[in-house]
């Protein structure tokens, strides 16, 4: 679309609208006559013409140098106009990182669109690197939860456009971070590309950073982008609405354990609706229906169902709603076998520790074994130490020579580890806080628990207290290679001038019993037919096997199993959980399932599809816009020139006519 520029006032209008009278007028001033020498005859018939030639109409007929004249003041008055249009935009430098987000929320495919974001994100990056001049270099970059670098700098365009073509989306969620020190690395110098591992770059490289993205990740901190420029370029509609699950789980009830509870928590992320139906499917059939009231101002709605005693299988939620973000509509869970825990105690005879083993909720969910000190300097107990056949070991009063491959709770000692630190008991400490956040102490209560004597202690890198007194810690847990060692720093009993008597009374509370119920089913891993905690898109999923499996074989929701080995300490690691939906695991030989895994989004962050218009930094707002930044194409450049040309075609004839 064309368009002017004013670049003149009024006065300066004025005056260059008054140059093209001047010079018609400086015509009717000026009568040149070339004088001739000619018959007489002749003289008298050019003097009646000249009659002629000096009327108004004849005088201006057939001279180009006036023509000329005013054609140069005409280019000159549309020189100062500016005339212009909007030409092809361009983008901004030489050198270009284009970072495209192809996390869960980029495969939503808003209305009235055609293509999900990360296709019309790839779409804009193929614009792009058309735009790219020769001897400009382009680097792709993708980023959901972690950045890959799909393409290092290259000038070759044919090569980026393939690597554009080969992004494929994820469920996982979104971290920009890597993408930006991945990018600022190659921008400015004595930063890596990376935190750790990486080169740093001697020059300042600036480049521009196009950022494809609908915005939906946290506020970008501790970050400076020095020579890195960057663009955001939001993808997707603002006026986008969606519902999604946000968490589901299953556990059992803790009055009936016989009947399993599932819980749901929904969220509406826009305007609509005010009520979902959920459905609840168990292996694949339809098991109940609900319908979830969301609340009016946060958007938020739960539900719960109550199923009774089910076998193993997969459980899976499906919210009916239509919306342009599907994927987080279903929620995947899983009931998993029973399983109980092994224990073994080593005891000299603490009745109130034997008592808390022998309770009906501790056989439920454990096999305890209870062992003399003496058991320690036996031929077996290396042996069954090494082979980790015990889920947990608690030593009373006694410490082993070596670790065991399992987790293990000491009380009144020392562990054999580096980093564990015991101070000189004192006498009648205070206990002042306990950690109930962690699984260990949940309702445990220790405010009518005296203690005669206790040490404080210290923990290695990683510990996490769990009592502390007004003396110090009493007990912690710290992690040692993939276990658990909890430490409590007093004795259930005690001697003074040959006297055994116990040295505190919390063994006759009853939170006592609750604390070693708690021990068992943290340290021993216990799940006793309830879901597996969910992990992301992703994530990493660690664990043990019950038989000592030289292999597992995990199948997915989707294509080929996998098989995976042990590390030396028994622990299984698998981290190919891109797919959402329920994995199923199978040790060994056995054609029996030994447990579930699910993956799921549960991210309200990613099910918040409206994109932002701006991202925020520590330091600035970065704004939303185009691709390339608007480029007006001059005209008034070329006017001038044409000017001057004319002005020179008139001065050429001008001196031609006064010297010919």
């Amino acid at each position: 679309m064309s368009s002017f520029i004013n670049t003149l006032g009024p006065l300066g209008w004025t005056l260059l609208a008054l140059v093209p009278p001047a010079i018609i007028a400086l015509y009717f001033l000026k009568l040149r006559r070339q004088p001739l020498e000619v018959p007489s005859t002749f003289l008298w018939s050019r003097t009646i013409e000249d009659l002629h030639v000096n009327s108004l109409w004849q005088k201006m007929r057939q001279s180009l140098l006036l023509f000329l004249q005013l054609l140069f003041i005409l280019l000159l008055i549309f020189a100062v106009l500016r005339p212009g249009m909007e030409g092809e935009q361009q983008l901004v430098g030489d050198r270009f990182v284009f970072l495209i987000d192809n996390s869960a929320s980029m495969g939503t495919k808003d209305e009235q669109a055609d293509r999900t974001r990360l296709e019309e994100a790839k779409r804009r990056v193929l614009e792009m690197i058309d735009q790219m001049d020769s001897g400009d270099v382009g680097m792709i970059v993708t980023f959901s939860d972690r950045a890959s670098v799909a393409q290092q700098f290259t000038d070759n365009q044919r090569v980026l456009a393939s690597k554009v073509n080969a992004i494929q989306p994820t469920e996982r969620t979104t971290d920009i971070m890597e993408a930006l020190r991945v990018a600022s690395g190659l921008a400015n110098p004595g930063q890596s590309s990376f935190e750790e591992g990486d080169v740093q770059v001697a020059d300042a490289k600036p480049a521009t950073a196009y950022i494809l993205s609908d915005g939906r990740f946290q506020t970008i901190t501790d970050f400076s982008f020095g020579n890195l420029q960057p663009i955001y370029v939001p993808m997707g509609s603002f006026n986008s609405a969606n519902v999604g699950v946000l968490a589901f789980s299953t556990q059992r009830n803790s009055e009936k354990e016989d009947e399993l509870q599932v819980f749901a928590r929904v969220a509406r992320f826009g305007a609509e609706p005010n009520e979902v139906t959920a459905n609840l499917y168990f292996n694949g059939e339809l098991l109940d229906v609900a319908r979830i009231q969301l609340d009016s101002e946060d958007g938020t709605g739960g539900v719960q169902f109550d199923l009774g005693n089910l076998d193993v299988g997969k459980l899976r939620l499906e919210i009916e709603h239509e919306d342009v973000f599907p994927a987080d509509n279903i929620a995947y869970a899983a009931i998993n076998p029973p399983e109980r825990a092994k224990v073994l105690v080593v005891s000299a005879g603490n009745d109130y520790l034997k008592f808390a083993l022998g309770t009906d909720q501790i056989r439920r969910i454990a096999d305890v074994t209870l062992v003399d000190p003496d058991y320690l300097n036996g031929e077996d107990y290396p042996k069954e130490a090494a082979s980790g056949i015990y889920d947990v070991i608690m030593y009373d009063d006694c410490v082993p020579e070596v670790m065991p491959e399992s987790n293990t709770v000491f009380f009144g000692q020392k562990p054999p580890v580096d980093g564990w630190k015991f101070s000189d008991e004192k006498v009648l400490p205070q206990i002042i806080d306990i950690a109930q956040s962690h699984p260990v102490m949940s309702f445990v209560n220790l405010g009518n628990v005296s203690i005669y004597k206790a040490a404080a202690l210290e923990t290695p890198p990683g510990g996490t207290m769990l009592i502390e007194s007004d003396q110090g810690v009493l007990m912690a847990i710290a992690p040692r290679k993939s276990f658990e060692d909890a430490v409590l720093g007093f004795s259930f009993l005690t001697s003074e001038d040959d006297k055994t008597f116990y040295n505190t009374e919390w063994t006759k509370r009853l939170s006592f019993p609750v604390f070693v119920k708690n021990l068992v089913e943290y340290l021993g891993d216990v799940k006793q037919g309830q879901g597996e905690l969910s992990i992301r898109a992703g994530e990493n999923f660690a664990f043990r096997s019950n038989g000592f499996a030289k292999e597992v074989h995990i199948t997915p929701p989707k294509g080929r199993q996998r098989t995976i080995a042990p590390t030396a300490d028994n622990l299984f690691s698998f981290s190919e959980t891109d797919q959402l939906g329920t994995y199923e695991v199978r040790e060994g030989d056995s054609k029996e399932v030994s447990q579930y895994f699910s993956v799921n989004i549960f991210d309200a962050q990613e099910s918040e599809i409206q994109p932002k218009a701006e991202i925020e930094t520590q330091w600035e707002t970065i704004e939303g816009q185009s691709a390339w930044l608007p480029m007006r194409r001059e005209f008034w450049k070329w006017l001038v020139v044409l000017a001057l040309i004319v002005l020179l075609v008139e001065w050429y004839i001008y001196n031609r006519r006064v010297y010919v």
